[in-house]
């Protein structure tokens, strides 16, 4: 029997068997089944199995040489990365790039080293300021403290003279 034909019995078979009720599915002996199966599979011409042998061996072979082609790429990419560093521009980059680093960090240090002379300078002038600012405020409170006092005084001689000729004036009614 041929490939065909027995496919042909497979779908006879499948066609009137037993229906399940309310379902599309139907019942079939499955020993039946898988004999006619095996038949099929045994008909099949060698070169179907040779061909599914070909197109698995395509694949790992395709595999293989993808990851071949990838672990040569990383190491050309390594080996550049190597030459590169080795390169005597990449040297030379290199020392002016630390020379710059020096440079700036020099730089940086006097900028700070400014900054903290020019704030020490500024903070002692303030306290200069404040102090002679503070002199002169006491100062200028002391004169018009005596002034004020000394106004008092007067206010208080006049007020008590005032009060004796009062008194005087009513000692003399009498």
């Amino acid at each position: 029997m041929d490939v065909i034909k027995l496919l042909e019995y497979l779908q006879e078979i499948v066609d009137t068997s037993a229906k399940v009720p309310l379902s599309k599915k139907v019942m079939v002996n499955k020993s039946e089944v898988l004999e006619i199966l095996d038949r099929v599979i045994n008909c099949l011409p060698s070169e179907l199995k040779k061909a599914q042998w070909i197109i698995e061996e395509k694949e790992r072979i395709l595999t293989e040489a993808v990851q071949e082609a990838d672990d040569i790429k990383k190491q050309n990419l390594s080996l550049l990365r190597r030459q590169i560093e080795n390169h005597d521009i990449t040297k030379e980059a290199n020392i002016r790039a630390e020379e710059i680093i020096s440079s700036a960090q020099k730089n940086a240090r006097a900028i700070r080293i400014g900054a903290r002379d020019y704030a020490d300078e500024m903070l002692s002038q303030l306290d200069s300021e404040i102090s002679r600012k503070g002199s002169e405020m006491v100062t200028g409170l002391k004169l018009e403290l005596q002034e004020f006092l000394d106004s008092l005084e007067s206010s208080i001689n006049l007020n008590t003279e005032s009060i004796k000729d009062n008194i005087k004036q009513l000692r003399d009614m009498k």
